[in-house]
């Protein structure tokens, strides 16, 4: 069957370990986009950090961002879906991290906030800058009127195993996924980036078998099981090549490209 939506992880999957689109990848999607494929990017990026590479590729349609929590569409910037959580919950997260030492910032659709944005540690500078990401100083509770979107904790490997490992043992209100070696996201129970990419097909009737979801890490699970063909990078996880249909060349490989151009374009 012809596939009608191309739903794409960005970091680990999209772009090169440099942060990179490359020439090929690009050329390969608009070939795609031009084809008849609707391509929408997956990432645990807000819109503001994700909606750039589809404007860099002249593409129009939606953004699944914030790992499912934010869907938004590319030109109008409007959010279409969200599933918003319940911030009161975050107050023993909030402590822990604070009293462990574990650096975490809040999500709004297209607002991100830390305690003290003037005063990060060069290593967390450096990742908010890879992903074009500017953090804005946290404000009390009572004048957090926006919907949050995701809670992010971030910090070296060993770090995070301890704090997955502590937080496991908790009653979790919120839905917890890894979306990279450094990083921990909560977020509504019922958000994840298969959620989202279910609400959006049914909504533009597309089926599942029409769909090819790419991805490299653990929060790329749920959509590669959901997607008629889920194709993993090389350099993704055994869980999660054993999860996918089809395992591709690795993200310096270019194998975003290499897969589109053995399932989609050579059909």
């Amino acid at each position: 069957m012809t596939i009608k939506l191309i739903a794409l992880d960005v970091d680990g999957t999209l772009l090169n370990d440099h942060h990179e689109l490359t020439e090929l990848t690009q050329e390969t999607l608009i070939r795609a986009s031009r084809q008849g494929a609707e391509i929408v990017l997956c990432s645990g990026r807000g819109p503001a950090n994700t909606i750039p590479f589809m404007e860099q590729m002249g593409l129009d349609g939606y953004v699944i961002t914030h790992n499912g929590a934010v869907t938004a569409q590319v030109q109008t910037r409007e959010v279409v879906h969200h599933f918003a959580m319940d911030g009161q919950g975050l107050e023993p997260f909030i402590t822990y991290c604070r009293t462990q030492g574990v650096h975490f910032d809040i999500n709004t659709a297209f607002g991100l906030y830390v305690d003290q944005p003037e005063g990060l540690e060069l290593q967390v500078r450096e990742m908010y800058q890879n992903f074009m990401a500017e953090p804005l100083k946290l404000p009390q509770w009572a004048d957090m009127t926006e919907p949050l979107a995701k809670f992010t904790a971030f910090g070296p490997i060993e770090q995070m195993n301890a704090v997955q490992q502590e937080w496991s043992t908790w009653n979790l209100p919120y839905y917890m996924t890894r979306s990279g070696d450094f990083f921990i996201d909560l977020m509504h129970p019922e958000a994840s980036k298969g959620a989202a990419l279910k609400r959006l097909a049914e909504a533009k009737g597309i089926l599942p078998s029409e769909i090819m979801a790419v991805g490299n890490y653990y929060n790329d699970i749920t959509m590669l099981t959901f997607a008629g063909k889920g194709v993993a990078m090389d350099n993704s996880p055994e869980e999660v090549k054993a999860a996918a249909d089809e395992v591709t060349l690795s993200n310096n490989d270019q194998g975003v490209a290499h897969a589109i151009q053995k399932y989609v374009l050579s059909v």
